[in-house]
């Protein structure tokens, strides 16, 4: 009979131990952010335990906007938003903090929630469930930057970027212009160019690969320059 209850006692302690492997921390109540930003919920996740541990993440539910998207992304590079399941490995105390989960906040404000489900491979029992919570509110009008007869420019954002795409809104006024803009470091090196369509009316400026600093982003009408701004990229 003693040895029994040993047996299940430690059997208590083995699952107990088991049980505390996985920990998650880094989540918020809520994220917030501005129409047409990416908002970014960093994660960390540990391994408590003395053995290397395979954790499934993978979004189990949850309402988005129908212009919104999430991401996985690890490192500074984010997965596609149609993969909805991430893999992660975890040495014995080991912790992994690169990993966060993106949201593309779309065109409309309001609130959206996301759950995801996180398990331990080796203890399928052990499983951590969690909710995102974004606030997308609207964007603050930006100030007019130029207006000529040929197009209304606002002022670009968010400024400082600290996200993959910096935006700006336009206005063509002429459908035969020409307008783009061009962005160029310090040392006058072009970073990226980027045309005006007359049928739409906003730009994204890609900054998720320039290095932080300060930049220069150039207004050109039917290739004459009318108009530069500062730009700054920051992490």
């Amino acid at each position: 009979m003693k040895g029994t209850l040993l047996l299940i006692w430690l059997c208590a302690i083995c699952f107990e131990l088991t049980a505390q492997a996985l920990e998650i921390t880094g989540v918020q109540d809520t994220y917030k952010g501005t129409v047409g930003e990416t908002v970014r919920a960093p994660l960390r996740f540990t391994n408590h335990s003395d053995k290397p541990i395979t954790v499934y993440l993978r979004r189990s539910g949850g309402q988005l906007g129908t212009s919104q998207k999430s991401f996985f992304c690890r490192g500074g590079h984010c997965l596609d938003g149609a993969v909805q399941d991430i893999i992660l490995k975890l040495d014995p105390g080991q912790t992994v903090s690169d990993l966060e989960i993106a949201l593309e906040a779309g065109l409309v404000p309001g609130l959206s929630t996301m759950r995801y489900m996180a398990v331990n491979r080796a203890n399928p029992s052990e499983v951590v469930e969690f909710d995102l919570n974004f606030i997308v509110e609207e964007r603050q009008r930006q100030s007019t930057l130029y207006n000529s007869r040929y197009i209304t420019i606002q002022d670009v954002y968010p400024n400082p970027a600290s996200d993959a795409y910096a935006y700006v809104d336009y206005r063509i006024l002429e459908d035969q212009v020409a307008a783009r803009i061009v962005v160029h470091s310090v040392l006058g090196n072009i970073m990226g160019e980027y045309e005006l369509p007359s049928f739409e009316s906003q730009a994204k400026i890609m900054t998720g690969n320039l290095n932080p600093g300060i930049y220069f982003y150039t207004l050109y009408i039917d290739g004459e320059a009318v108009m530069t701004r500062k730009l700054i990229v920051s992490r």
